[in-house]
């Protein structure tokens, strides 16, 4: 039985509530001053204390800070004819569980008690037989018939399951969760063989945005907007990661998500580079054969990602200012901090490229979703007689958008001001092998936050300078 102990001058007064709160399952006792309950609380334990502020000798707020020192883990709600904001601020700064206001009914009592002892539990409960409900559904429906924007909306759905049962500590429904994966992994490699020459054969059709088309469709309208744009990638994020550090970030930014495909081979050396320069393997080692070539060292190839983005920024709208950084280890990463006044600029693009996520996730054993391509040219790669005034012709006569790739990520764009015009994302179903997504973080000017949904492997990041 859950015990309950209520500090109130006047606890007289309050014995029908006590009466309902003991039909309801819980062993309540009373005090009637701070000095009592102090006493109570060093003999026995409980698991929740309704505290008056205003009482006789020490105000409730004094007596929690004494309460608090004698049992740390003990909830505290705090009951008051006050309703001046000073307290109310003063109580929820202290770390208050909740605040009620008198008159008080016995409903209302119950209701804070049990929002604060058993309100994680029961939102899990509810967690878990959404899921469940759900189950049924995925397990039934394979997912062959699905196009590009129904593998995205698949696979979002899953990593929303997947953080969500986590998060519930649900160990036997996340397994479950991931015996679906064989099998869409199957369905999704099916799709990719079949839709992704289709795409390469004709850019300006119904396809999704690519690596090749980050920078033109989401960084170059914020160029537009303002002088500067924060350009972030973070290599290897993956879209469950993304939805964990979402939450935080959603603090201090408006968010908008939008998702992209890579290009294939999903490798770093291709996809990553092919985000910066708007260009498929092929067309880089043709355009710039010093820079990239198949001779060269995997370690190499991600050499010149600053030029790539410099010669792809003045292609799109005339010499632009950039900066870049790399940041691979923690002594970086400190670094960076130091001088993060000097690395931002004023105008133009300021990148920054966070390469220990795809350090720590090659390191050891490969991921269950994603495996790297070998090092043989793309479906895409034209060969170097094409030139590559031939693919201005035919493969960029339109911006590309997304990335796309068996694997796929999360590109997550920080901008201060949402204006885009996109493509539309009917709705669909869950998860593939991989696919990426880009997240557009504006600054709190508005109070909507958009959101779509996703395939993940890789991701990057652009954030925009605020205003």
């Amino acid at each position: 039985m859950r015990s309950v102990l209520w500090v109130d001058d006047e606890a007289e007064l309050l014995e029908p509530h006590r009466l309902f709160l003991r039909n309801n399952g819980f062993d309540v006792q009373a005090a009637s001053n701070a000095d009592d309950a102090i006493a109570m609380m060093r003999r026995q334990p409980f698991d929740l204390v309704l505290l008056d502020e205003q009482m006789p000798g020490k105000r409730g707020l004094d007596a929690y800070r004494e309460m608090h020192e004698v049992s740390p883990t003990t909830a505290v709600v705090m009951v008051t004819k006050s309703e001046d904001d000073a307290t109310l601020r003063e109580a929820l700064g202290a770390n208050v569980r909740d605040y009620l206001v008198k008159p008080i009914s016995p409903r209302q009592v119950l209701t804070a008690i049990t929002r604060v002892l058993d309100g994680e539990k029961i939102r899990q409960q509810a967690v878990a037989r959404s899921f469940v409900e759900r189950f049924r559904e995925l397990e039934a429906v394979r997912a062959r018939d699905l196009d590009w924007r129904g593998w995205i909306e698949r696979f979002d759905e899953l990593m929303r399951w997947d953080v969500e049962l986590t998060a519930a500590n649900e160990s036997g429904l996340y397994e479950s969760l991931r015996g679906l994966y064989p099998a869409m992994q199957h369905d999704f490699a099916g799709f990719m063989k079949t839709a992704y020459p289709r795409w390469l054969k004709d850019l300006e059709g119904d396809r999704p945005p690519l690596s090749v088309d980050i920078v033109g469709e989401f960084l170059l309208p914020m160029l537009g907007d303002r002088k500067a744009a924060l350009f972030v990638v973070i290599d290897c994020l993956r879209l469950d990661q993304w939805k964990v550090i979402e939450p935080l970030i959603a603090q201090f930014f408006e968010i908008d998500v939008t998702h992209y495909f890579s290009i294939l081979p999903t490798a770093t050396p291709y996809s990553r580079n092919a985000l910066f320069s708007g260009l498929f393997p092929g067309e880089i080692a043709a355009r710039f054969p010093d820079w990239w070539g198949d001779d060269r060292e995997d370690e190499s190839l991600n050499a010149h990602e600053r030029e790539l983005l410099e010669a792809h920024l003045t292609d799109l709208r005339g010499r632009t200012p950039v900066r870049y950084e790399k940041i691979s280890t923690a002594r970086d990463s400190s670094e960076l901090e130091r001088r993060m006044s000097q690395v931002i600029g004023n105008e133009g693009v300021s990148a920054f490229v966070f390469n220990f996520v795809d350090l720590l996730t090659t390191a050891g054993p490969s991921p269950t979703f994603c495996t790297r391509s070998p090092r043989t040219r793309s479906p895409c790669a034209r060969s170097p007689g094409n030139g590559s005034n031939d693919r201005r012709a035919s493969c960029s006569s339109r911006r590309r958008r997304v990335e796309s790739c068996p694997c796929s990520s999360p590109v997550i764009t920080a901008r201060c001001t949402a204006t885009r015009r996109r493509r539309s994302m009917p709705s669909a179903t869950p998860r593939p092998t991989c696919a990426s997504s880009s997240a557009r973080i504006s600054a709190p000017s508005a109070p909507s936050r958009r959101s779509r949904s996703a395939i993940p492997m890789r991701s990057g990041c652009r954030i925009a300078a605020p205003a």
